[in-house]
């Protein structure tokens, strides 16, 4: 069964639904894109095509943009600065899952816990 997430990258809006889920002019989007901020896909005719994952990248630099006043050079920065947040976030997790496991397994064979 698919899930959500295998779809998150999936190009399926054409540039002029893009714009309207946005809020904003195509000329911006092809703005964004010359300036390097989103990468949409190509279809074979050269048509761009943005994913759930362009949305979403699209909406943030929005509101910075917009709603916060930051410029477009900012808004690159945070962009980057929320990813490497979230990969950061997905290690802590995974690392505290192995932590999680390993305290698991030394509590099933009687050892006390470590730090303890």
């Amino acid at each position: 069964m698919a899930t959500q997430n295998q779809f998150q990258d999936e190009p399926c809006f054409v540039i002029s639904v893009a714009a309207r889920i946005i809020g904003v002019h195509a000329q911006t989007l092809r703005y964004y894109e010359r300036v390097g901020l989103v990468w949409p896909s190509r279809t074979g005719g050269r048509q761009r095509l943005y994913s759930m994952a362009d949305i979403e990248r699209l909406k943030r630099i929005k509101a910075l943009t917009e709603d916060m006043g930051v410029n477009l050079a900012g808004a690159e920065v945070a962009l980057k600065l929320m990813m490497r947040i979230e990969d950061l976030e997905k290690d802590v997790k995974q690392l505290s899952d192995q932590v999680r496991i390993l305290r698991d397994r030394e509590t099933a064979r009687g050892a006390p816990p470590a730090g303890d």
